[in-house]
């Protein structure tokens, strides 16, 4: 069956040049982008019965921009202004920059991962000494933990924002010939708000290994599955498949 609508559980990109923009007007198919997850804030009163004080840091772990909103967020709730020298480990360049819309980055002690948070571990065991929080969602991977207890630092993880499904009831009656899914939390949507979902001609694009565990473990098919050596992104494996499956008769 041809490919013609696929639907990208994901907000929509908001670069002009991303690359599901392109592959819309290269294989003429609609795409559409609707979130199956969305991040919400935990109040400031929550976080207090967490029993964390601010003021007890001096040292900010930062896994993602979510984090970075969230924990600013909260500072600003609580009223605690954020001293000039509290030091930011961030996972990657990406998190650091985006940091720069809190504070003045030149004017900071701002430390950098590459890109995994393993990377960023001997940054964190080099200032040993200091007092760490992790702001973070209510689904952590257990490897972070894990690594900050390997180090053996002082640390404390606090939930300050957390992973919600989104009402999808607008789409009961919408078909789409694809659906892309890039974690187990899109899939559990899906089914918290389809309970009586059948995949029967719908082909299903999963990005990483966990989110194929999961659509396994519901039952359903995976038609599309990237990264792969010859497909690295999720738009290269789209791509491949319609190519494949439109040029038929």
């Amino acid at each position: 069956m041809k490919v013609k609508t696929i639907l990208v559980s994901q907000p929509e990109p908001k670069i002009e040049n991303s690359p599901y923009f392109d592959l819309q007007e290269k294989q003429k198919v609609k795409i559409d982008f609707r979130p199956f997850i969305h991040v919400e804030g935990v109040p400031a009163k929550e976080i207090r019965h967490q029993k964390i004080d601010l003021s007890n840091y001096t040292a900010i772990i930062l896994t993602s921009r979510n984090a970075v909103d969230h924990f600013f967020r909260v500072a600003e709730e609580m009223r605690f202004k954020v001293p000039d020298s509290m030091k930011y480990f961030c996972q990657s360049e990406a998190v650091a920059y985006y940091l720069q819309k809190y504070v003045v980055y030149r004017k900071r002690k701002i430390y950098v991962g590459k890109r995994t948070f393993p990377e960023l571990s001997p940054l964190i065991k080099k200032y040993k000494d200091e007092k760490f929080l992790l702001p973070n969602t209510d689904k952590v991977k257990p490897l972070v933990p894990e690594t900050l207890d390997a180090l053996g630092v002082n640390w404390k993880q606090a939930t300050f924002y957390k992973t919600v499904v989104s009402d999808l009831s607008d789409l009961a009656d919408v078909y789409y010939d694809v659906l892309v899914f890039f974690s187990p939390s899109g899939i559990e949507s899906l089914f918290q708000n389809f309970p009586d979902f059948k995949q029967n001609d719908t082909r299903i694009a999963v990005f990483g290994n966990t989110t194929i565990k999961a659509v396994k473990e519901k039952g359903l098919r995976v038609d599309i599955a990237a990264p792969t050596p010859e497909t690295p992104s999720m738009t290269m494996a789209l791509e491949k498949y319609i190519e494949q499956v439109n040029k038929k008769k």
